[in-house]
């Protein structure tokens, strides 16, 4: 089934513009912490911040290559390793973030209208792109929305809203308004 090219296009403009949004709140979350904090879990059962930015860099760098060629799950991906806190740096953890967005950005950019129909698969099982697309755009807001709250949690009396601040949605809505 071929899409219209014109929902197409558009859909491909605002995936990359909430993955950038994603990519945006996640990076003012942390720059609120000291990197000490990236490394805390708030209880034994959960992540910390550098497990949860880890698995994202290894999840989109392995969705994200050849993304309309080879499956998804790519053979060299350690997920379970993903888990493991073994950064010896900040910069290796940026490092590692950073390859990740970027290869999603490369591959989202080079897609056209003609790719989101197309069948791709990941773990064998097919997706058309567009529903890949969706997919991860779904999977990123979740770990997103993880390392918001673990900030805030760590960031304690310190934090700064990334949002609408408490009790202020009418004077935002004024100022959106111009009323």
């Amino acid at each position: 089934m071929a899409l219209n090219t014109s929902i197409a296009e558009l859909h491909l403009v605002e995936a990359l513009a909430t993955f950038r949004s994603q990519k945006d709140l996640a990076d003012r979350a942390i720059k609120q912490l000291e990197d000490q904090h990236l490394h805390q879990a708030l209880d034994s059962n959960t992540n910390n911040i550098a497990v949860i930015m880890k698995h994202m860099a290894g999840n989109m760098r392995s969705r994200w290559t050849d993304l309309l060629t080879n499956d998804g799950e790519k053979p060299w991906r350690d997920r379970d390793g993903e888990f493991i806190d073994d950064f010896t740096s900040a910069q290796q953890l940026r490092d590692c973030w950073e390859q990740g967005w970027d290869c999603l950005f490369a591959a989202l950019s080079a897609l056209g209208p003609d790719d989101l129909d197309k069948t791709i698969h990941i773990r064998g099982e097919p997706h058309t792109v567009i529903k890949a697309i969706d997919r991860q755009l779904s999977h990123y807001g979740y770990h997103v929305g993880q390392i918001v709250l673990i900030a805030r949690i760590l960031a304690k009396d310190r934090w700064t809203t990334l949002t609408i601040p408490r009790g202020q949605s009418a004077q935002y809505n004024k100022t959106m308004w111009k009323t």
